[in-house]
Order: C-alpha cells, then sequence, then structure tokens
C-alpha cells in the first residue's frame, strides 16, 4: 500500500459539494482508504487573474493502485465532474482540479508524470492544506510545513466547515 497525497481544486459550480464526490469517487474507484481530509480553503487565482477565486483542500489516501494507474483514475473522476483538458485554458476555470502530489517517496520523471509535483513548493495553494493534515511530512527532502514557511499565504483563507 501507498501514502498518497491528492491536491484538489476549482472555482466552477458548487465545489465544496464536488469535492465531497470526487473524493468518494476517489476512495471507491482506487479502492483507497481516506488517511486525512485537509480543511477547505478559498485561494487567488493562479495563472489568469480575471476569475473567480479557488477552493482547495488536500487529502491523503492509502491505495494499491501504482502512479500511473491512479493519475489514469484521477483524470477519470475530473472528466465525471466536468473538466475537459484538451479543451481548457491553461490556469483557467474549471469545476475539478485533482494533482496527485506525492505517492510515498517515489520520484519519477516522465512526461505524463512526475512525481512529487514539480510545483508543489511554489504553491501556498497547496501548501496551507498540505500542512493541516501532513505539517511534518519530508517531500523531496523538505518538511511541509519548512516550505510553506517560505512562500506567501496572502489571501488564501480558511473556509467554516460545512457539517
Amino acid at each position: 500500500m501507498a501514502d498518497v497525497l491528492i491536491a484538489l481544486g476549482g472555482n466552477v459550480g458548487d465545489v465544496r459539494a464536488t469535492f465531497r464526490k470526487a473524493i468518494a469517487n476517489i476512495c471507491g474507484m482506487t479502492q483507497a482508504a481516506l488517511l486525512a481530509r485537509s480543511s477547505d480553503y478559498s485561494t487567488p487565482p493562479w495563472g489568469d487573474q480575471q476569475q473567480d477565486s479557488f477552493i482547495n483542500a488536500c487529502i491523503e489516501i492509502e491505495t494499491s493502485l501504482d502512479p500511473h494507474a491512479l493519475l489514469f483514475t484521477l483524470h477519470k473522476i475530473e472528466t465525471k465532474f466536468g473538466r475537459d483538458r484538451k479543451n481548457e485554458q491553461r490556469w483557467g476555470p474549471r469545476t475539478l482540479d485533482l494533482d496527485l502530489i506525492a505517492y510515498d517517496d517515489v520520484t519519477l520523471n516522465k512526461p505524463e508524470l512526475t512525481l512529487p509535483h514539480p510545483r508543489l513548493f511554489e504553491r501556498a495553494f497547496v501548501l496551507v492544506p498540505l500542512a493541516e493534515i501532513v505539517p511534518d511530512r519530508i517531500i523531496a527532502g523538505r518538511r511541509v510545513a519548512d516550505a510553506l514557511a517560505e512562500v506567501s499565504a496572502d489571501g488564501i483563507f480558511r473556509l467554516a466547515d460545512l457539517d
């Protein structure tokens, strides 16, 4: 079994409801156990600033799927929730974005998959929720909480729990 970190994001539709359904799909379609789920955070848009704020969260799961099969499944789930990777604007509006952040301590550098995620340490919108659930996790030699301390988290705030 692998310990996997996945980032969720979106800014179109009822994103928080989409997250709940997507997490259920992730666990069901990958026979994964949900180990941890961060709070939801409102975050400024990345790239194209002329769009709604995003909501971001992170989960930690345990799965027996290999990284490529897991990525394939995450892309199928994105499509199910209305994402069209082939025809979307880079860093533009989307219903659901699922990024494979880390898979155990695996390092991969393939055209279709780089692990850990190559822009993880630049993105406070991933590091903030990640630090909530795994602050002491070491990824690529860096502790998550330490990496967060090195980036600006301006404009990011925790949303109230729904339940």
